[in-house]
Formats: C-alpha cells, structure tokens, sequence
C-alpha cells in the first residue's frame, strides 16, 4: 500500500512538473495568454502571502505587481530546478523582504491614521484553524461579522509574529506547503523548517491569548515575544 502510495504521489508530481513545463515554455516564448493564465492562477495567493509577510498591508498590491514584472524579466532564467510555484514563492518572499527592510528605514517612526489597531476580542478559545480562521465562508451576516473579527484579530496576532517565524506558519497553515517545499523555498534545512513551525504557533497562540485577556480586563499590555537572533536562526 505504501508503494502505491508512492508511486501515486511521483504520477502526480510527474504530472505537475509537465503542466509547469508547457506553461514555462510558452511563457518562454512571450506568449501574452500564458503570462495571463499565470496571474490569474498565483496572484491572489502571492497577494495574500505578500500582505501577511509585510508591515502594512497595503503595499501587498504594488509588491504584488513587482513580482509579477520580475518574473516576466527573469522567466528565461528559470531552468525547472524546483517547481514553477516555489519559484514564485521565493521571489515573492525576496520582494516582500526587501520592502521590509526599506519600510523599517523610512517608514518604521511615522505615525499615520491608517496603522493597524487593536482588535477588540472575545474569549473563542486557544484551538482553531489558522486556515480556516483566515478564510471567509460565512452565511449569515452575524457569522460574517464574527467571522471578520476573528480573521482581523489573527491577522493583527499574525504580524506581531517574528518574520522568519511567520513565514513558514503562513507558508505551512496558510498555504498548504509541505515541509520539504518550505524548506526549498527558504533555502533552509528541514529541521530549521520545523523548528521555526512550532515557535512560530507558540508565538501566535501566546499574541491571542494575551488579546482575549485584553479584551476581557481592558488592559492595554502586550505581550513579549522572543525575538532574539539565536532564537530566529533555529
């Protein structure tokens, strides 16, 4: 069973890699329909990765439209050494780790109308589903409003998160990556993968917390998350 298993998941690979060839190759060649089949299928998780990863979210759009731009530029140099959508990934990541370092020189000590507040909260209990949590099925306007306060609230906790931690909790919760694509796409070894998975989850399970306590006492404290370099670095 083990090998059919197996020998499934190598088909299904097999079968990505051709369909990511035949895409390549005409994105290769200029084809103007290809490059649009590739926006449509990776710009809105590339823009919901971008806007998770930065300091304010509302530059995810023009981070996204870079991406796209440098992969249009760089396309030639892609030689099928990983997937298509790891590729994609990592550049996504670079550009949204170079806006980060731009923003902390020049945006980090300004004040605006526009940063994000706390969100008020109500206890829901430490267990749920990041994925879940951050996605919007709701069917009544009621589960609708919870809904949305709930996902601004993980969102808010989300970005408090250490960058190198929330990353891989985005690229493993959030995206559905396997430990082994985490690792390709941040150049880094499994264990540092899993290491960072579950600091990352204590992390944010700690931020939530601490916001229901928020809102229950009416305390304006937050709470302190290890950021140190020793404790990036695992």
């Amino acid at each position: 069973m083990q090998a059919g298993i197996v020998v499934g998941n190598l088909a299904s690979a097999i079968g990505f890699r051709t369909e990511d060839a035949a895409l390549v190759a005409d994105l290769k060649a200029g084809s103007e329909e290809a490059f649009a089949v590739l926006i449509a299928q990776y710009h809105q998780p590339l823009y919901s990765l971008i806007a998770r990863s930065l300091n304010d979210p509302a530059d995810a759009a023009d981070i996204t439209q870079e991406v796209f731009i440098k992969v249009f530029r760089s396309i030639r140099g892609f030689h099928g050494e990983s997937s298509l959508r790891t590729w994609l990934y990592r550049i996504a990541l670079h550009e949204a780790s170079n806006q980060r370092r731009w923003w902390s020189r020049h945006k980090k000590q300004e004040i605006t109308i526009d940063s994000p507040s706390e969100s008020d909260s109500e206890d829901h209990g430490s267990a749920f589903c990041l994925s879940s949590t951050l996605s919007d099925d709701s069917d009544s306007p009621f589960d609708h409003a919870a809904q949305t306060e709930l996902r601004e609230r993980v969102e808010s906790a989300l970005r408090q998160v250490p960058e190198a931690f929330r990353t891989v909790v985005v690229l493993r919760e959030i995206e559905g990556f396997a430990y082994e694509e985490i690792a390709e796409i941040l150049n880094v070894n499994l264990g540092t993968v899993k290491s960072r998975l579950t600091r990352g989850r204590s992390a944010l399970r700690i931020l939530l917390v601490a916001t229901d306590k928020t809102g229950s006492n009416g305390s304006a404290s937050s709470p302190t998350v290890r950021t140190s370099k020793e404790t990036v670095t695992r």
